[in-house]
């Protein structure tokens, strides 16, 4: 998702009590999303590096109460609810210091010292690959399934347009729009393969959906429900739940199921759950699809009519993006671009 996408949802995330996780590469604007966050709801910002903390730092020093001892609480301790925590670098964190902010997360509280009524949490981290020195991945379910987790991607029509507000220098502006593949690192940053649904999850999911209106829900209940329920179980909720009368993404591919009008987020929606169909899909489904390709082509290409431009071109460059992915799927997905940009030429 784009960053205004993301901060978008991490406020909502935020204001249903719940906490986002956004994950994307360095530079894209994970810290700068908390900061606009902070200043357009006018809250106070505590950033705590986890990589650069111990447990002392996190969770305060003990000291003697009487005949008791009792923790002195840390300095960064919020006065009040009207402030956003960053807990940031959490990839990069000893394990200790992930064991201690468990309790920060389950019950906003870190031993006698309770977080103040309305204190918002967010997390940040780099995607768990090889490019990133990391103490260890992060693979525990429990851990995980506290946090909406957020894939952030730059857009370069969305960088260009923030470039032109803080004054970067035209010969970096107009290299970016010529050249908008030099504008970040292509890797994928998924951690979604580690997300599996629960009654938790389910519940939190809720919270949030709760607090948007009908058109809302179509434009991000699949983003919102894969980053805290998976995709697997995200596709069929939405299918059955959110798009009601809305094909799925196998239907509009190898069927030509593709709606005769669409307004910007039910075309938005779909082309995001094609995208992250191809992304998860299984080899044996991946056969079939490769088999299938001039079908797919044709109903992209049908689809193509009823999108905007500007959402059918993000699309293309998402598969620019899987094109790089070893194995079938990345072959697929280079040989659907290829096609697409032939089959409209």
């Amino acid at each position: 998702m784009t960053v205004n996408e993301a901060k978008y949802l991490s406020k909502k995330i935020m204001e249903a009590g719940e906490i986002p996780l956004l994950i994307g590469h360095f530079g894209v604007g994970k810290t700068d999303i908390a900061r606009d966050i902070a200043k357009e709801t006018n809250r106070k910002l505590i950033i705590l590096v986890l990589s650069q903390m111990e447990p002392g730092d996190l969770i305060g020093l003990p000291a003697r109460d009487e005949n008791k001892t009792k923790f002195l609480a840390p300095d960064w301790w919020p006065e009040d609810g009207n402030t956003i925590i960053l807990l940031d670098e959490i990839n990069r964190a000893h394990r200790s210091i992930r064991n201690a902010i468990m309790q920060l997360l389950v019950d906003k509280r870190i031993h006698n010292h309770v977080l103040p009524e309305g204190t918002w949490i967010l997390a940040s981290m780099n995607p768990p690959d090889e490019n990133y020195d990391q103490v260890e991945l992060i693979t525990d379910p429990a851990f995980l399934s506290r946090f909406f987790i957020l894939e952030v991607h730059p857009d370069p029509q969305e960088w260009i347009s923030w470039s032109r507000q803080v004054n970067v220098a035209e010969e970096v502006i107009s290299f970016i729009s010529k050249y908008p593949e030099f504008l970040s690192v292509r890797e994928g940053v998924s951690l979604k393969t580690s997300i599996k649904p629960s009654p938790r999850s389910w519940y939190k999911l809720s919270r949030v959906l709760s607090l948007m209106n009908e058109q809302e829900k179509k434009e991000y209940s699949y983003i919102l429900a894969s980053g805290i329920v998976g995709p697997e179980a995200a596709k069929v909720f939405v299918d059955q739940s959110i798009s009601g009368s809305m094909y799925s993404p196998s239907e509009i591919l190898l069927k030509g199921h593709i709606p005769q009008e669409l307004d910007i987020h039910e075309a938005n929606g779909i082309l995001i759950r094609l995208v992250d169909f191809i992304t998860t899909v299984d080899d044996k489904e991946l056969e079939s699809l490769k088999n299938n390709v001039e079908t797919i082509v044709e109903n992209l290409f049908k689809l193509s009519k009823v999108v905007p431009r500007d959402s059918f071109e993000a699309f293309i460059r998402m598969l620019v993006n899987l094109s790089n992915t070893p194995g079938l799927k990345g072959e697929l997905s280079d040989t659907i671009m290829r096609k697409l940009i032939s089959y409209s030429e």
